[in-house]
């Protein structure tokens, strides 16, 4: 026990010589200027007592002379007098940081308060270990740092270059350095662009690293503390008051840079003349400077200059276009390639071949050789003015922003041309007489003159419907042309007709153009014109439309007796009760009407005042289509077939109440020119409606309840059935067992035909369970049987479940009618009276038994261990006396 105090004692005597209290200041020796603030802060670790520390700081001008109290945390009296007013001021403060840490602050140092300093901390510790106090030197140099910048250039044109000059200078006494920053303010907004220093290092503002990685930002160090800033290629957005800062720092120990000084001054403001303000463009005949307009004959060479003048020329790069009536036409980029948009052969009726050259310093040369009528227009010379906003230091081209865009007032250019002139003539050489005769039309070109050597002729035919025919009527559609090497070009109405050789466009002769047509139909009466156009070729070997000449109209047309359509629907299968299926037949009989294919319209409505609705559709290819109204899910029910020739059948299975209405047949006649063609329609008509009408009779409910048997003994289980039974026209409900469900609930009442009735338990028509709280320790629980029969089963019986019983139960029906599940009327079961019997004999049997077994049990036990303690404990043993001289020793002991 001596042992193991001993040794804790020991190891606590350890632990205490391990801690040694350690005080540390900032490292130094620390520099700062005259007149700046100072920061000297000071720690203590390794410590015991309470956790908040204090300090005492002193100093002296020499390493040992006498030190003079500054301050202290604890004691407001510390101070020495001489420094007692600035502790008074504030010039000289204590601040704590932690528990543990402190800084002492001084707010404007003078040169007297160069020396030592020592911070101390008064003894907390149980055992005296460690340092208490530490020791830093601080010396002041007077403030020597200026910052002497240049004015920079108020005002300079965009795309200039702006150098920013600034010097910044100091007395190197200890050893210092120095550092540079620009920045630029706008507004309230102050952004640095470039620092410079104090390592020899750069750093560049977030919104200028992109700018001098690009060498758009230049640093050019100077001699005797100038430095210089280029910003290359200035923009507007580099306007602002401009600002150079000076800092001077120290490297303390520790590699620590502090900045000990700054000095901030204002270089100027620098505004940026956009270069839209003197950007100008003029654009003139090359033969006449100052004309507006110039007129050419074909074959010659037009020649446009464009002159460019703008205050900073030399810095732009300028792309250069030439607009024709609005449409570019050539033009030369920045970097000197020229794009020619002349040359594209799609366009019918081409411009010259035209070139563009720089011949100046601000001065491009258009020519466009072998004009032609097509080169006539008005024309305008368009500068875009781009800037570099990065230099090429690293790599590849700069960024490119466009300072300005303008475009010269236009110049008219005419070109004298001598147009071919001819007559055209259209007549018929075979006139129909009736529907599906051939037709011919010839278009003649007569009395041609002025059309130049290689010159051609193209022809466009165009048809206009009569009133009251086609679905468009009065109204021209191109039938389709040949151009000048007779190439068709068919129109979209008639594209499919023309490929497949019903329609042909030819040319018979060199000045003769014919329209045929094999078989005529209604809908190709009307009016025919052909328009014939002049073709000639250009400079460039291209053929261009230079006039046309329309003919005279020329009507196509023919008595005929219009076809007739007759639709006679009836009533095959009638609905009369929900759910049954309806069926009727559309019958069709035509007359002047040759061999013709149908389309089926299946509408319905519900009353004569109700909009329409489409059903289903059969097209005249047999393609049959639902209505957008039609419900996805009954599709399946619903039948449109052709039941013969002129003979549609429709059929719709399971009606239902929202089905009632009127129905027929809405049907079209369609015919074709030949095998293989588009259907063209031909009349159409809509038969009598058949009207679909019946009321719905749902379904009638009864419920009983009947038990097993009516009475019970505690803690036996009673049944109770409660069956329901259904009758009526539905025809769902009497097939389908998931056409139908039921919500049951049972009650209960302690009086025989009481009033007051609780809720036992409950099944909804999901099958989902719920019980009631109830006041007996009794369980229930709902068995379904089969649909129409519920069982309840009370588990464990007690006196308090005695009483009258009945159920309540609410049919639900899908209904044949509307599709929805339908709520039937709340039924009510008689009631049925459950008695729970008291047995005197089966409730004591079980307790007089176990008393009498426990009775017997005991009485056993005691006598074994009466005879066990009998033999063990009374035999007869020789007393052998104590001895004296034990009790003695006893009494010693």
């Amino acid at each position: 026990m001596d042992n193991c105090l001993l040794t804790l004692v020991f190891g606590l005597l350890m632990l205490g010589g391990c801690l040694a209290r350690v005080v540390t200041v900032s490292p130094g020796p620390l520099i700062r200027v005259e007149g700046q603030p100072v920061s000297i802060r000071c720690d203590v670790n390794d410590y015991s007592g309470p956790r908040e520390q204090d300090f005492e700081w002193m100093m002296s001008r020499e390493g040992n002379a006498q030190r003079t109290k500054i301050i202290s945390t604890f004691d407001a009296s510390y101070s020495h007098p001489s420094l007692s007013k600035r502790v008074a001021s504030g010039d000289i403060s204590v601040v704590r940081l932690e528990d543990n840490e402190v800084e002492l602050k001084i707010a404007e140092v003078k040169v007297l308060d160069a020396g030592f300093y020592w911070c101390q901390t008064p003894s907390t510790d149980s055992v005296i270990s460690g340092n208490y106090e530490a020791q830093v030197q601080l010396t002041v140099i007077p403030n020597t740092l200026k910052v002497s910048p240049m004015t920079p250039t108020p005002v300079i044109p965009e795309g200039s270059d702006l150098t920013l000059s600034c010097n910044v200078t100091r007395e190197l006494t200890h050893p210092t350095y120095l550092s540079v920053t620009w920045s630029v303010k706008r507004g309230a907004t102050s952004e640095d662009i470039l620092t410079f220093g104090p390592q020899g290092d750069v750093i560049t503002g977030a919104k200028f690293a992109r700018r001098y990685a690009d060498g758009g930002i230049r640093l050019v160090p100077g001699k005797n503390g100038v430095f210089e800033l280029v910003i290359s290629k200035v923009t507007t957005s580099d306007e602002g008051i401009y600002e150079c800062n000076g800092t001077e720092w120290t490297h303390e120990n520790g590699g620590k840079w502090i900045k000990i000084v700054e000095n901030n001054k204002e270089m100027g403001t620098v505004a940026v003349t956009p270069t839209g303000q003197s950007l100008s463009v003029k654009a003139s005949p090359s033969s006449s400077p100052s004309s507006t307009s110039l007129l050419l004959s074909p074959g010659e060479t037009l020649t446009l200059l464009c002159s460019v003048a703008a205050d900073n020329l030399p810095a732009l790069a300028l792309e250069v276009t030439w607009l024709a009536d609005g449409r570019d036409i050539v033009t030369m980029e920045r970097s000197g390639v020229v794009i020619s948009n002349t040359s594209s052969s799609s366009t019918p009726g081409k411009r010259g071949e035209a070139s563009l050259e720089r011949t100046g310093s601000g001065e491009y040369r258009l020519a466009v050789r072998g004009v032609s009528g097509e080169d006539g227009g008005v024309y305008a010379c368009r500068i875009r003015a781009f800037i570099e906003k990065g230099g090429r230091s690293s790599g590849g081209g700069g960024r490119w922003h466009m300072a300005a865009e303008k475009t010269s007032s236009p110049v008219t250019v005419k070109v004298a041309q001598i147009k071919p002139n001819f007559t055209v003539t259209l007549d018929a050489v075979v006139d129909p007489q009736m529907t599906a005769e051939p037709t011919e039309l010839a278009c003649r070109v007569t009395n041609i003159t002025h059309l130049p050597p290689g010159g051609r002729l193209g022809v466009t035919w165009e048809h206009t419907t009569l009133p009251g025919i086609g679905d468009d009527p009065q109204t021209s559609h191109p039938i389709g042309s040949l151009d000048s090497y007779g190439n068709m070009l068919p129109g979209q109405t008639y594209s499919d007709r023309l490929k497949s050789g019903v329609m042909s466009l030819t040319r018979v002769q060199p000045n003769t153009f014919k329209l045929r047509v094999l078989r005529t139909q209604e809908i190709d009466m009307g009016q025919y014109a052909c328009t014939v156009s002049a073709w000639s070729v250009n400079s460039q070997g291209d053929m261009v439309n230079t006039v046309e000449y329309k003919s005279s109209p020329l009507a196509v047309q023919w008595d005929m007796k219009h076809p007739t359509l007759n639709v006679v629907a009836k009533r095959i299968r009638e609905a009369a009760v929900g759910g049954a299926t309806f069926e009727m037949s559309c019958t069709v009989s035509t007359e002047n009407l040759g061999e013709a294919g149908y389309s089926v319209l299946i509408q319905s409505q519900e009353n004569v005042e109700s909009n329409a609705k489409t059903i289903m559709t059969l097209s005249p290819d047999s393609v049959l289509q639902h209505g957008g109204t039609t419900d996805p899910n009954r599709r399946d029910g619903l039948v449109l077939t052709k039941s013969g020739p002129a003979e549609f059948r429709f059929r719709l299975a399971g009606v239902q109440l929202s089905d009632r209405g009127f129905y027929w047949c809405n049907i079209m006649a369609w015919t074709k020119q030949q095998p293989g063609q588009a259907w063209t329609k031909a009349t159409g008509a809509e038969s009598n409606k058949v009207k679909i009408d019946f009321q719905e009779n749902g379904p009638s409910f009864s419920v009983a309840i009947q038990s097993d048997t009516t009475s019970v003994y505690p803690w036996e289980t009673a049944k109770m059935e409660c069956s329901l039974r259904v009758s009526g026209s539905s025809p769902k409900t009497g097939s389908h067992t998931d056409d139908l469900a039921y919500e049951v609930r049972w009650f209960f009442t302690r009086l025989r035909g009481g009033e007051t009735t609780t809720q036992v338990a409950s099944v909804d028509r999901f099958g989902v369970v719920r019980k009631d709280t109830r006041n007996s320790s009794s369980d229930v629980s709902i068995e379904r049987k089969d649909t129409h029969t519920y069982m309840l089963n009370i588990h464990g019986t007690q006196d308090s479940d005695s009483g009258e019983y009945h159920c309540v139960a609410t049919p639900w029906y899908l209904s044949a009618s509307t599709g929805a599940w339908t709520q039937a009327g709340e039924l009510t079961s008689s009631r049925v009276f459950l008695t729970v019997r008291f047995a005197v004999w089966e409730s004591l049997k079980l307790p007089l038994l176990y008393g009498v077994a426990a009775s017997i049990g005991v009485g056993l036990f005691s006598l074994v261990l009466g005879l066990v303690c009998a033999q063990c404990c009374c035999r007869n043993t020789a007393h052998t006396p104590r001895s004296r001289n034990k009790l003695m020793d006893l009494e010693m002991d």
